[in-house]
Protein backbone atom coordinates (compact mmCIF):
# COMPACT_ATOMS: atom_id res chain seq x y z
CA UNK A 1 0.00 0.00 0.00
CA UNK A 2 3.04 2.31 -0.10
CA UNK A 3 2.75 5.27 -2.46
CA UNK A 4 4.69 4.82 -5.69
CA UNK A 5 6.27 7.40 -7.98
CA UNK A 6 3.18 7.12 -10.17
CA UNK A 7 0.98 7.97 -7.17
CA UNK A 8 3.06 11.05 -6.37
CA UNK A 9 2.99 12.21 -10.00
CA UNK A 10 -0.76 11.68 -10.04
CA UNK A 11 -1.06 13.87 -6.96
CA UNK A 12 0.90 16.64 -8.68
CA UNK A 13 -1.32 16.37 -11.77
CA UNK A 14 -4.47 16.56 -9.67
CA UNK A 15 -3.13 19.53 -7.72
CA UNK A 16 -2.70 21.50 -10.93
CA UNK A 17 -6.08 20.44 -12.29
CA UNK A 18 -5.02 17.83 -14.88
CA UNK A 19 -7.78 15.18 -15.15
CA UNK A 20 -8.77 16.11 -11.62
CA UNK A 21 -12.37 14.94 -12.06
CA UNK A 22 -11.20 11.49 -13.21
CA UNK A 23 -8.66 10.96 -10.43
CA UNK A 24 -10.46 8.19 -8.59
CA UNK A 25 -10.20 4.52 -7.62
CA UNK A 26 -12.68 1.68 -7.53
CA UNK A 27 -14.84 1.58 -4.39
CA UNK A 28 -14.53 -1.46 -2.13
CA UNK A 29 -12.35 -2.91 0.62
CA UNK A 30 -8.56 -2.50 0.61
CA UNK A 31 -5.97 -4.12 2.86
CA UNK A 32 -3.11 -2.25 4.56
CA UNK A 33 -0.24 -4.36 5.86
CA UNK A 34 -1.39 -7.72 7.19
CA UNK A 35 -4.90 -6.73 8.20
CA UNK A 36 -6.77 -9.29 10.28
CA UNK A 37 -10.21 -9.80 11.78
CA UNK A 38 -9.39 -7.42 14.62
CA UNK A 39 -7.84 -4.65 12.52
CA UNK A 40 -9.62 -1.27 12.39
CA UNK A 41 -11.73 -0.35 9.36
CA UNK A 42 -11.36 3.21 8.12
CA UNK A 43 -13.77 4.73 5.64
CA UNK A 44 -12.83 7.20 2.92
CA UNK A 45 -13.93 8.46 -0.51
CA UNK A 46 -12.86 7.09 -3.87
CA UNK A 47 -11.22 10.41 -4.75
CA UNK A 48 -7.63 9.18 -5.02
CA UNK A 49 -6.11 12.15 -3.19
CA UNK A 50 -8.31 11.32 -0.18
CA UNK A 51 -7.45 7.62 -0.45
CA UNK A 52 -3.71 8.27 -0.77
CA UNK A 53 -3.68 10.75 2.11
CA UNK A 54 -5.17 8.08 4.39
CA UNK A 55 -3.06 5.12 3.32
CA UNK A 56 0.14 7.19 3.53
CA UNK A 57 -0.56 7.80 7.22
CA UNK A 58 -1.31 4.10 7.83
CA UNK A 59 2.16 2.94 6.78
CA UNK A 60 3.51 0.42 9.29
CA UNK A 61 0.19 -0.73 10.74
CA UNK A 62 -2.41 -3.32 9.80
CA UNK A 63 -5.82 -1.95 8.83
CA UNK A 64 -8.67 -2.07 6.36
CA UNK A 65 -9.77 0.83 4.16
CA UNK A 66 -13.38 0.84 3.02
CA UNK A 67 -13.77 3.11 0.00
CA UNK A 68 -17.20 4.61 -0.70
CA UNK A 69 -18.26 5.59 -4.20
CA UNK A 70 -18.39 9.39 -4.12
CA UNK A 71 -18.06 9.76 -7.92
CA UNK A 72 -14.44 10.81 -7.46
CA UNK A 73 -15.31 13.71 -5.13
CA UNK A 74 -13.47 14.45 -1.88
CA UNK A 75 -15.12 13.62 1.44
CA UNK A 76 -16.10 17.15 2.46
CA UNK A 77 -17.75 18.01 -0.85
CA UNK A 78 -19.27 14.55 -1.26
CA UNK A 79 -20.87 14.77 2.19
CA UNK A 80 -22.43 18.07 1.20
CA UNK A 81 -23.66 16.62 -2.10
CA UNK A 82 -25.11 13.53 -0.38
CA UNK A 83 -22.86 10.92 -2.04
CA UNK A 84 -20.80 10.25 1.10
CA UNK A 85 -23.67 8.99 3.23
CA UNK A 86 -24.86 6.14 5.43
CA UNK A 87 -26.58 4.39 2.53
CA UNK A 88 -23.47 4.34 0.34
CA UNK A 89 -21.18 3.20 3.16
CA UNK A 90 -23.62 0.47 4.16
CA UNK A 91 -23.77 -0.67 0.53
CA UNK A 92 -19.97 -1.05 0.40
CA UNK A 93 -20.01 -2.93 3.72
CA UNK A 94 -22.51 -5.40 2.30
CA UNK A 95 -20.76 -5.77 -1.05
CA UNK A 96 -17.44 -6.48 0.66
CA UNK A 97 -19.02 -8.92 3.11
CA UNK A 98 -17.25 -7.01 5.84
CA UNK A 99 -19.18 -8.74 8.62
CA UNK A 100 -17.42 -11.99 7.57
CA UNK A 101 -13.97 -10.40 7.39
CA UNK A 102 -13.73 -8.57 10.73
CA UNK A 103 -14.86 -9.70 14.17
CA UNK A 104 -15.77 -6.22 15.42
CA UNK A 105 -18.58 -3.95 14.25
CA UNK A 106 -16.93 -0.54 14.07
CA UNK A 107 -16.23 1.83 11.20
CA UNK A 108 -13.96 4.83 11.68
CA UNK A 109 -15.45 7.68 9.70
CA UNK A 110 -13.72 10.91 8.62
CA UNK A 111 -14.88 13.91 10.62
CA UNK A 112 -15.27 15.95 7.43
CA UNK A 113 -17.97 13.52 6.35
CA UNK A 114 -20.12 14.10 9.44
CA UNK A 115 -22.56 16.36 7.60
CA UNK A 116 -23.49 13.53 5.26
CA UNK A 117 -23.46 10.44 7.47
CA UNK A 118 -26.10 9.65 10.08
CA UNK A 119 -24.33 7.17 12.38
CA UNK A 120 -27.61 5.80 13.73
CA UNK A 121 -28.88 5.15 10.22
CA UNK A 122 -25.58 3.51 9.30
CA UNK A 123 -25.86 1.03 12.16
CA UNK A 124 -29.45 0.28 11.24
CA UNK A 125 -28.53 -0.42 7.62
CA UNK A 126 -25.45 -2.60 8.06
CA UNK A 127 -25.00 -3.35 11.76
CA UNK A 128 -21.73 -1.40 12.05
CA UNK A 129 -21.23 1.45 14.53
CA UNK A 130 -19.82 4.63 13.07
CA UNK A 131 -17.06 6.34 15.07
CA UNK A 132 -15.99 9.75 13.81
CA UNK A 133 -12.24 10.08 13.72
CA UNK A 134 -10.01 13.16 13.43
CA UNK A 135 -10.28 15.87 10.80
CA UNK A 136 -6.88 15.19 9.26
CA UNK A 137 -5.44 11.88 8.12
CA UNK A 138 -2.12 12.77 9.78
CA UNK A 139 -3.82 12.40 13.19
CA UNK A 140 -5.26 8.93 12.57
CA UNK A 141 -2.46 7.01 14.31
CA UNK A 142 -2.70 9.19 17.41
CA UNK A 143 -6.45 8.70 17.31
CA UNK A 144 -6.07 4.92 17.28
CA UNK A 145 -3.43 5.02 20.03
CA UNK A 146 -5.77 7.20 22.09
CA UNK A 147 -8.44 4.51 22.24
CA UNK A 148 -10.30 5.84 19.19
CA UNK A 149 -10.95 9.15 20.87
CA UNK A 150 -10.21 12.51 19.29
CA UNK A 151 -8.91 15.35 21.44
CA UNK A 152 -9.54 19.03 20.74
CA UNK A 153 -6.59 19.58 18.36
CA UNK A 154 -7.81 16.63 16.27
CA UNK A 155 -11.24 18.28 15.98
CA UNK A 156 -9.98 21.81 15.34
CA UNK A 157 -10.38 23.10 11.81
CA UNK A 158 -7.43 25.11 10.52
CA UNK A 159 -6.78 27.04 7.34
CA UNK A 160 -3.07 27.77 7.58
CA UNK A 161 -0.89 29.45 4.97
CA UNK A 162 0.19 26.07 3.62
CA UNK A 163 -3.40 24.80 3.47
CA UNK A 164 -4.42 27.92 1.57
CA UNK A 165 -1.53 27.93 -0.87
CA UNK A 166 -2.00 24.27 -1.81
CA UNK A 167 -5.26 25.34 -3.45
CA UNK A 168 -3.60 27.98 -5.63
CA UNK A 169 -2.18 25.81 -8.47
CA UNK A 170 -5.50 24.24 -9.38
CA UNK A 171 -7.32 27.58 -9.28
CA UNK A 172 -4.79 29.11 -11.67
CA UNK A 173 -4.66 26.01 -13.89
CA UNK A 174 -8.44 25.88 -14.29
CA UNK A 175 -8.58 29.46 -15.57
CA UNK A 176 -6.38 28.93 -18.65
CA UNK A 177 -9.23 28.21 -21.10
CA UNK A 178 -11.32 31.26 -20.13
CA UNK A 179 -8.06 33.25 -20.00
CA UNK A 180 -7.29 32.36 -23.64
CA UNK A 181 -10.73 33.54 -24.83
CA UNK A 182 -10.50 36.69 -22.71
CA UNK A 183 -7.10 37.55 -24.18
CA UNK A 184 -8.41 37.11 -27.71
CA UNK A 185 -11.36 39.38 -26.96
CA UNK A 186 -9.12 41.97 -25.31
CA UNK A 187 -6.78 42.18 -28.29
CA UNK A 188 -9.72 42.53 -30.71
CA UNK A 189 -11.46 45.19 -28.62
CA UNK A 190 -8.19 47.06 -28.09
CA UNK A 191 -7.89 47.69 -31.82
CA UNK A 192 -11.22 49.49 -32.11
CA UNK A 193 -10.81 53.25 -32.55
CA UNK A 194 -11.50 56.28 -34.71
CA UNK A 195 -9.88 54.48 -37.67
CA UNK A 196 -12.30 51.56 -37.19
CA UNK A 197 -9.53 49.08 -36.37
CA UNK A 198 -5.81 49.47 -35.79
CA UNK A 199 -3.47 46.49 -35.59
CA UNK A 200 -0.85 48.63 -33.86
CA UNK A 201 -3.36 49.72 -31.21
CA UNK A 202 -4.56 46.15 -30.86
CA UNK A 203 -1.07 44.94 -30.01
CA UNK A 204 -0.10 47.87 -27.77
CA UNK A 205 -3.34 48.28 -25.85
CA UNK A 206 -3.98 44.53 -25.89
CA UNK A 207 -0.64 43.91 -24.20
CA UNK A 208 -1.54 46.36 -21.43
CA UNK A 209 -4.87 44.64 -20.92
CA UNK A 210 -3.25 41.18 -21.01
CA UNK A 211 -0.72 42.04 -18.31
CA UNK A 212 -3.50 43.61 -16.25
CA UNK A 213 -5.42 40.32 -16.51
CA UNK A 214 -2.41 38.27 -15.41
CA UNK A 215 -1.93 40.60 -12.45
CA UNK A 216 -5.61 40.30 -11.52
CA UNK A 217 -5.42 36.49 -11.55
CA UNK A 218 -2.33 36.49 -9.34
CA UNK A 219 -3.87 39.06 -7.00
CA UNK A 220 -7.09 37.10 -6.57
CA UNK A 221 -5.78 33.53 -6.68
CA UNK A 222 -2.43 33.97 -4.91
CA UNK A 223 -2.15 37.21 -2.95
CA UNK A 224 -5.68 37.11 -1.53
CA UNK A 225 -5.46 33.61 -0.02
CA UNK A 226 -1.88 34.18 1.15
CA UNK A 227 -2.84 37.39 2.97
CA UNK A 228 -6.34 36.22 3.91
CA UNK A 229 -6.20 36.74 7.71
CA UNK A 230 -4.94 40.29 7.36
CA UNK A 231 -7.28 41.57 4.64
CA UNK A 232 -10.29 43.47 6.04
CA UNK A 233 -13.78 42.11 5.53
CA UNK A 234 -15.38 38.67 5.83
CA UNK A 235 -16.41 37.69 2.34
CA UNK A 236 -13.87 36.53 -0.22
CA UNK A 237 -15.17 38.61 -3.11
CA UNK A 238 -14.65 41.75 -1.01
CA UNK A 239 -11.17 40.70 0.07
CA UNK A 240 -10.28 40.00 -3.56
CA UNK A 241 -11.64 43.37 -4.64
CA UNK A 242 -9.46 45.14 -2.05
CA UNK A 243 -6.33 43.29 -3.15
CA UNK A 244 -7.24 43.93 -6.78
CA UNK A 245 -7.73 47.64 -6.12
CA UNK A 246 -4.27 47.94 -4.60
CA UNK A 247 -2.69 45.79 -7.33
CA UNK A 248 -4.42 47.91 -9.97
CA UNK A 249 -3.03 51.14 -8.54
CA UNK A 250 0.48 49.65 -8.45
CA UNK A 251 0.10 48.50 -12.06
CA UNK A 252 -1.04 51.93 -13.26
CA UNK A 253 1.81 53.61 -11.39
CA UNK A 254 4.29 51.24 -13.03
CA UNK A 255 3.02 51.83 -16.56
CA UNK A 256 5.37 53.82 -18.78
CA UNK A 257 2.67 56.26 -19.79
CA UNK A 258 0.81 56.92 -23.00
CA UNK A 259 -2.59 56.05 -21.55
CA UNK A 260 -5.34 58.46 -20.65
CA UNK A 261 -7.46 58.58 -17.53
CA UNK A 262 -10.37 56.77 -19.23
CA UNK A 263 -8.19 53.83 -20.24
CA UNK A 264 -6.51 53.73 -16.83
CA UNK A 265 -9.84 53.69 -15.03
CA UNK A 266 -11.01 50.86 -17.32
CA UNK A 267 -7.88 48.81 -16.54
CA UNK A 268 -8.25 49.44 -12.81
CA UNK A 269 -11.90 48.36 -12.76
CA UNK A 270 -11.04 45.24 -14.77
CA UNK A 271 -8.31 44.24 -12.31
CA UNK A 272 -10.67 44.79 -9.38
CA UNK A 273 -13.44 42.71 -10.97
CA UNK A 274 -11.20 39.82 -12.07
CA UNK A 275 -9.29 39.67 -8.77
CA UNK A 276 -12.56 39.68 -6.84
CA UNK A 277 -13.90 36.80 -8.93
CA UNK A 278 -10.75 34.72 -8.52
CA UNK A 279 -10.72 35.22 -4.76
CA UNK A 280 -14.41 34.32 -4.52
CA UNK A 281 -13.59 30.87 -5.93
CA UNK A 282 -11.94 30.06 -2.59
CA UNK A 283 -15.14 30.51 -0.62
CA UNK A 284 -16.25 26.94 -1.37
CA UNK A 285 -12.89 25.46 -0.41
CA UNK A 286 -12.59 26.87 3.08
CA UNK A 287 -13.86 25.85 6.52
CA UNK A 288 -15.20 29.37 7.01
CA UNK A 289 -18.17 29.31 4.66
CA UNK A 290 -21.23 27.07 4.68
CA UNK A 291 -23.22 26.14 1.57
CA UNK A 292 -25.75 28.88 2.32
CA UNK A 293 -22.85 31.24 2.99
CA UNK A 294 -21.38 30.50 -0.44
CA UNK A 295 -24.72 31.25 -2.08
CA UNK A 296 -25.08 34.46 -0.09
CA UNK A 297 -21.60 35.60 -1.04
CA UNK A 298 -22.17 34.93 -4.71
CA UNK A 299 -25.44 36.89 -4.64
CA UNK A 300 -23.51 39.85 -3.28
CA UNK A 301 -20.26 39.50 -5.18
CA UNK A 302 -21.34 38.62 -8.71
CA UNK A 303 -23.43 41.77 -9.33
CA UNK A 304 -20.51 43.96 -8.22
CA UNK A 305 -18.05 42.01 -10.35
CA UNK A 306 -20.31 42.11 -13.41
CA UNK A 307 -20.95 45.84 -13.01
CA UNK A 308 -17.23 46.59 -12.64
CA UNK A 309 -16.32 44.40 -15.63
CA UNK A 310 -19.06 46.00 -17.78
CA UNK A 311 -17.91 49.50 -16.83
CA UNK A 312 -14.32 48.51 -17.59
CA UNK A 313 -15.35 47.24 -21.03
CA UNK A 314 -17.23 50.45 -21.87
CA UNK A 315 -14.35 52.65 -20.74
CA UNK A 316 -11.78 50.54 -22.59
CA UNK A 317 -13.69 50.75 -25.89
CA UNK A 318 -14.50 54.44 -25.44
CA UNK A 319 -10.96 55.50 -24.50
CA UNK A 320 -9.56 55.89 -28.07
CA UNK A 321 -12.50 58.12 -28.99
CA UNK A 322 -12.08 60.33 -25.92
CA UNK A 323 -8.30 60.66 -25.52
Amino acid sequence: MALSLRDHLGTVRARVGVARNQYKINPGLYCVGEASATSPVLVTANYKLSFDALRRELAGIDAWILVADTRGINIWCAAGKGTFCAEEIALQVQRAGLEKIVSHRELILPQFGATGVAARQLRKLCGFKGIFGPLRAEDILRFLDNGKKANEPMRTVTFSLGERLVLVPVEIALIWKPFAFILLALFVLSGIGPDVFSVQASLARGANAAWATVLAILAGALAAPALLPWIPGRQFWFKGALVGAIAGLIYLAAMSGGTGITEQLGLWLWIVAAASYMAMNFTGATPYTSLSGVEKEMRRGLPVQCAAAAAALVLWIAAPFIN
